[in-house]
């Protein structure tokens, strides 16, 4: 090595285009590496969703979860299954070992599925997908006092022209309810004609198809055959035929029933500073940048602004470039403010040239390693720029050591090209252990296995490369950049004769200091070796006590503070969701006065908020490694307040949620009102898990846990995922029933569709999904509400109220049901 640095410091031009390769690689490289918020990972999960409308936690268990789970256990590769019900849809989520293709395991598990015929007839297809953390850079809003059409149409058009724009390929909507046709037949009116809504649902079904029949082959062409009777609008199911009398007397779907193009009666609904909207997200996918598309789309927002009806306005939110931009700005302010200081300082004290190259090893330096990332498959993003912001005070440490020997060795008279390479070769060896042994101790990380190891893993990559760059150019660069001029003893006038005269002034000050005052004092500690000794130790325990006793506190995670406050409500299970949207509209208007106390005194236009949006019946996406999925259900809603740059409001996000809270205090009748303020969510701090078959085995255990938890002092907010869901009315069919001709099959139907509706089919209308579904008007429906009033058709004895047919029972099911291998689990 001794040798290689000799011929480096020698010849200029060698250093000069290792220099430049790294300079001009980097720049090159740094335009192609893939840019983005936080890293895309794959979960190594695949999940299978399948959606079960109408049933209970406790159906979807055991028709969906149990015949999933059986089937996908023998599968190689898989190290976890977990699997959760919930009200209408159960998912189950199989881990993959590390290491093993989650393709491979993707293909095998869709086959295993694949293979199931058991599934209730109800249930709809699995959706079978490996799990990614999408990262949705901006979202459009689309609100105002307008019908739910008006804004799914202006929605959808606003979809089509984003991703008309360059660079952009991926948009969804969100807050939307998806559309239906629904037909809706009086009671009395199927009575009269003696028809049910299953069977108007199958003649809907037949009357409404498109069907090939076949090819006629003349001589000259052939002509293809097709019968086209599919119907794509509400109106056009009016004149469906669906009694026709021997005399000839037809009776049409219009008659009897009242069709309806309109949207499916969800729970979900939006709303936008306090008025109805609907959300466009824009995703970024591939090599594209967060940064050029938030500006693609806000430059879209100002145009179509003047171009759509002065009802409806539109609206940019949560825009996550903002945080990448001022994570980018962070680090260049850092490293302007470093590479300042090092020059300052060196420069102080060593002469300003040599200073002045020390301090160009940190671009080049930066350069290096980007030239680098894209074969390590690392992009820039929160992670990585963070690791570069960490790699900045230790990344000229080597530079710093070999040009301050080589500056010691020009100071024993010997010629500057000889002082370069002797003074580089001296420290070469300590410099080198110096950077391995930091190497060292970021290495382990890129071994961490598991989800989060993935992204842990882009901070040692980045700052290993930052280190064996820096490392590169402080022994083979700049040697040959320190081994040029001759020694100049005269101090000049101007500029350069000023700064030479400070530089000696510090160093006659520093030199009077090291013999006055350090030099003793070093003498002193050798001569009283062990009562150093002793007192280092003495400084390594009081360290070891200051952790150990609590006063530095010690946080695996900690709080990102970010420019968003999120309020979780959660209500009883079975909570109405007009309810539910009565007390997130209270907690709306709390935060409102809370912000209108923060903007007391400020200039109109300068509030510390800039919106706030709000969902009922389900929940808001997440940012960060920790994102989790949404969850959707009449008895919750999350509201976010989106407060303006933390530069501009100069209030922490913490400061008004901890005021939110206080102002909306306790509410009677919620389960749970949270108040966050963080960047993104990691899950808890501690979580048990117990498992067992029996549910009341499960809900002893559980209380038993968070009981002995709340006596460990520091523990608070303990909660578990066993929690009491609906009133449920199970209906068993009588013995006597089934004399009529009753099943339990022909019981349930008719129940299902007395309170939910009987599909009839689905089409495709354009990009969207329609379901033409056959039910009872509103009115009717809470007519059977008491099921007194409820009658059952039988084969023999035309109809029976349903008391007389079944017996009806009362009970409590569970909001969810979690599973793990096959088991039962509560977490705590």
């Amino acid at each position: 090595m001794k040798a290689a640095i000799r011929w480096m410091a020698r010849n200029h031009v060698a250093a000069n285009i290792l220099m430049f390769v790294l300079i001009v690689g980097g720049l090159i490289k740094g335009f192609s590496i893939k840019q983005e918020v936080f890293p895309e990972v794959d979960l190594d999960r695949v999940q299978v969703s399948v959606a079960y409308p109408g049933a209970g936690p406790e159906e979807v268990e055991e028709g969906i979860l149990r015949r999933i789970e059986e089937n996908v256990t023998g599968v190689d590769g898989i190290k976890e299954i977990t699997s959760s019900a919930s009200e209408g849809i159960g998912v189950v989520t199989a881990e993959v070992e590390s290491g093993e293709d989650v393709d491979l395991v993707l293909q095998d598990i869709k086959s295993e599925v694949d293979r199931i015929v058991t599934f209730p007839e109800d249930a709809e297809k699995p959706v079978i997908a490996k799990l990614v953390n999408r990262a949705e850079v901006i979202s459009v809003v689309v609100y105002g006092d307008v019908s739910d059409r008006a804004l799914r149409e202006q929605a959808e058009e606003i979809r089509d022209e984003l991703l008309a724009l360059p660079g952009i390929t991926q948009v969804d909507l969100g807050g939307v309810r998806p559309y239906e046709i629904s037909v809706e037949i009086p009671e009395e009116n199927l009575r009269r004609y003696g028809l049910t809504l299953e069977e108007v649902a199958r003649r809907i079904r037949r009357a409404s198809l498109d069907l090939p029949g076949g090819t006629i082959k003349t001589e000259g062409r052939e002509i293809l055959l097709r019968t086209k009777e599919r119907r794509y609008l509400g109106p056009e199911y009016a004149d469906i035929i669906v009694v026709t009398d021997p005399d000839g007397a037809q009776v049409r779907l219009g008659d009897i029933a009242r069709v309806k193009d309109d949207f499916e009666e969800t729970d979900v609904f939006a709303r936008f500073d306090g008025v109805p909207a609907a959300m466009v997200k824009v995703f970024r996918v591939g090599d594209q940048k967060p940064i050029e598309i938030s500006g693609r789309v806000k430059e879209y927002v100002e145009g179509k602004t003047s171009r759509i009806p002065s009802s409806v306005k539109i609206a940019v939110w949560f825009d996550t470039s903002e945080i990448y931009q001022s994570r980018i700005n962070l680090l260049l302010k850092n490293a302007c403010l470093g590479l300042t200081l090092v020059l300052i300082i060196l420069g102080l004290f060593l002469e300003i040239r040599l200073a002045l190259w020390v301090m160009l090893g940190i671009p080049i330096s930066f350069f290096g390693a980007m030239l680098v990332m894209p074969t390590l498959d690392v992009s820039i993003n929160m992670l990585s720029l963070f690791a570069f912001i960490l790699a900045l005070g230790i990344l000229v440490d080597d530079a710093i050591v070999v040009g301050e020997n080589v500056f010691e060795q020009r100071q024993r008279g010997k010629p500057y090209a000889e002082a370069a390479s002797d003074g580089t070769i001296e420290v070469g060896i300590p410099v080198i252990y110096a950077v391995l042994t930091t190497v060292a101790a970021f290495l382990p990380l890129v071994f961490v296995t598991g989800v989060m190891g993935k992204f842990i893993k882009v901070i040692p990559l980045v700052v290993i490369s930052l280190l064996v760059m820096s490392l590169i150019e402080s022994l083979f660069v700049l040697p040959a950049h320190l081994s040029n001029g001759k020694p100049n003893n005269r101090v000049g006038g101007g500029f350069y004769g000023a700064l030479e005269r400070v530089r000696l002034g510090f160093g006659k000050v520093l030199d009077r200091f090291i013999a006055e005052r350090y030099r003793p004092f070093l003498e002193r500690c050798l001569r009283y070796r062990y009562t150093t000794l002793a007192a280092g130790i003495a400084v390594l325990f009081l360290t070891l006590g200051v952790v150990r006793g609590g006063i530095l506190k010690f946080t695996f995670m900690p709080e990102v503070e970010g420019d968003m406050v999120i309020v979780s409500i959660k209500m009883p299970p079975g909570t109405p969701v007009k309810e539910t949207g009565k007390v997130a509209k209270y907690i709306v208007d709390k935060g409102k006065t809370v912000v209108a106390e923060f903007d007391r005194g400020k200039a109109e236009g300068n509030s510390i908020m800039r919106n706030i949006f709000s969902l009922v019946g389900t929940t808001l996406a997440r940012a960060g490694p920790g994102a989790g999925q949404t969850a959707s259900a009449s008895h919750v809603s999350e509201i976010a307040m989106l407060l303006a740059e933390s530069k501009d409001r100069g209030i922490p996000a913490a400061d008004v949620a901890k005021r939110w809270r206080e102002a909306v205090g306790d509410l009677p009748g919620v389960d749970s009102v949270t108040f966050t303020s963080s960047l993104f969510e990691v899950g808890s701090d501690i979580d048990i898990r117990a498992a067992h078959a029996d549910f009341a085995v499960l809900d002893s255990v559980a209380g038993r846990i968070k009981r002995s938890l709340a006596g460990y002092p520091g523990v608070g907010d303990i909660d578990d995922s066993l929690s009491q869901g609906k009133r449920e009315l199970k209906i068993q069919l009588r013995p006597e029933a089934r004399t009529l001709g009753v099943t339990e099959e022909e019981l349930g139907r008719q129940i299902r569709s007395a309170f939910y509706g009987a599909e009839a089919l689905r089409l495709q209308r354009g990009r969207n999904e329609v379901k033409v579904m056959v039910r009872y008007p509103e009115e009717d429906r809470r007519k059977l509400w008491n099921l007194e009033s409820m009658r059952i058709r039988t084969p023999d004895q035309g109809e029976i109220a349903l008391a007389a047919a079944a017996d009806v029972s009362e009970g409590w099911g569970y909001a969810s049901i979690n599973r793990t291998d096959r088991k039962r689990v509560v977490n705590v």
